[in-house]
């Protein structure tokens, strides 16, 4: 992911960049040193400011998560389980591409001075996952229906460097960072009965400190009145200037390390003054590089969504398999960060979203779509799939049947030589295919199709041997 001269010369905002550096850069008594030495350093600052990125967006989301004082739609004090009741209507803005299938089971928490005890209820057969992401947000451990089935387990969540003796009964799970995210999915239809099952199943959930295990434990919050409650985390983040985002990004690694993979990357960054387990050193650098830096890098990961191997583009879909873990590969894990902070492992789920149906036009509600599956080509789910509809902000559409998302759970009728077609429209498309009807807004709109669990044998939208299908005007 290194951003070299070339690469930073050959971008729109490299070039941008470049041309303010280059104006500042002039004042030194050798113009073409002093362009070179600037150009290196705003490489490497901008890598490091990439890199940094999951772990600076996981504290700004943390910090608005749990700054409350009890548990309250979905926000909760640290340590806190958040659980989600019901599936969000047309009114819900909390969060971006809301989901209608699962039930959020959720909680931040810290093991950096000692571990955590979560300890999970007999699921039976109800599909589940509990991915846990460390501080960097990749997914270390997802116990669920697919890794570990639905028997009651006890997980004991355990943070760097810790070398205690694990209690009996209990699995550890190690979390690079102290930082930990317990993201938790539960699927539900939606009926009121099975919301009382899964409401059950949440509350049989139980999480806290291991040294108050076997007790009573009840986390409390305390509200800071400095932070931003209102503005989104991303808007936050990008808006932080260079130094302040070295400075926490410093402060976070000291607690939540990187991984011995990131050596080299870190050897790089040293030389802005960035370096784990130490203060960041402002002075190293001059600041006509920092008034680059947050832009540029954010401007790369845009790039890098239009114009890279790691994000796949079929039919008028995209959708990327490389999330969840990412190693060394900094910006997509930044990427991910940007577009879908809390990202599945591709073989616990695949979003594809189309935001548009080809190049040249947008989805509009002035028209009608369908979309159809062939006969055996359902997407190919050990879990579920489901199509949801949202506007051009990414919320779910008011419409007059209550209807989010289609999937197999909304009983369609299928065709008669078995495949299956969803309409795609504004107004209904007559009483006798309302059940195949995925309203849409009267202006524009997006689509996103989940699969969650997908069948890694072929065919696979992991391996692309299975191909989404395109949606079509009618």
């Amino acid at each position: 992911m290194t951003l070299n001269r070339r690469s930073l010369m050959l971008s729109t905002a490299g070039l941008l960049s470049m041309s303010a550096v280059a104006g500042k850069a002039l004042a030194f008594s050798d113009p073409v040193t002093a362009l070179e030495n600037a150009t290196d350093d705003l490489a490497i600052a901008s890598d490091a400011y990439v890199y940094g990125y999951p772990l600076v967006t996981m504290e700004m989301t943390r910090r608005i998560v749990t700054n409350v004082s009890h548990a309250k739609g979905t926000r909760g004090p640290m340590g806190t389980i958040i659980k989600l009741r019901q599936y969000p209507d047309a009114s819900f803005r909390d969060v971006t591409a809301p989901n209608a299938d699962t039930l959020y089971t959720t909680a931040f928490f810290d093991v950096g001075d000692e571990p955590w005890v979560l300890d999970q209820p007999d699921m039976g057969d109800r599909y589940f996952l509990l991915p846990l992401l460390s501080g960097w947000t990749d997914v270390f451990e997802v116990p669920g229906s697919r890794t570990t089935g639905g028997a009651k387990q006890t997980f004991l969540v355990t943070g760097p460097g810790w070398t205690g003796e694990v209690p009996a009964g209990m699995k550890q799970l190690k979390s690079p960072t102290a930082m930990v995210w317990l993201l938790g999915r539960i699927y539900c239809t939606g009926t009121p009965e099975d919301y009382a099952a899964v409401h059950a199943l949440q509350d049989a959930f139980k999480l806290q400190p291991l040294s108050t295990w076997g007790k009573d434990y009840a986390p409390t919050g305390k509200v800071d009145p400095s932070i931003d409650m209102k503005t989104p985390v991303r808007d936050q983040v990008n808006a932080l200037p260079a130094k302040d985002y070295f400075a926490l990004l410093a402060e976070l690694m000291k607690r939540n390390p990187p991984a011995e993979a990131d050596a080299p990357a870190l050897a790089r960054f040293a030389k802005i003054g960035l370096m784990a387990g130490k203060d960041f050193d402002a002075s190293i650098l001059g600041k006509h590089v920092f008034a680059e830096t947050p832009k540029l890098s954010f401007d790369r990961m845009k790039l890098h969504f239009l114009d890279s191997d790691d994000m796949k583009r079929i039919n008028g879909w995209n959708y990327t398999v490389k999330a969840g873990t990412y190693g060394t590969d900094y910006l997509q894990r930044a990427l991910i960060t940007a577009i879908g902070l809390g990202a599945n492992r591709p073989q616990d789920a695949v979003y594809p979203t189309s935001l548009k149906p080809n190049v040249v036009e947008s989805y509009d509600g002035a028209h009608q779509y369908v979309m159809r599956f062939p006969k055996g080509k359902l997407p190919p789910v050990k879990g579920f799939w489901s199509l949801t509809m949202y506007d051009e902000q990414m919320f779910f559409v008011a419409n007059p049947i209550n209807r989010y998302s289609m999937s197999i759970r909304t009983n369609p009728v299928f065709d008669a030589d078995g495949g299956l077609t969803i309409y795609i429209q504004h107004d209904s498309p007559g009483k006798d295919k309302e059940a195949n009807w995925l309203p849409a807004p009267k202006g524009k709109f997006h689509l996103m199709l989940r699969l969650y669990w997908p069948d890694e044998n072929s065919p696979s939208i992991i391996d692309g041997s299975w191909m989404i299908p395109a949606v079509a005007k009618a």
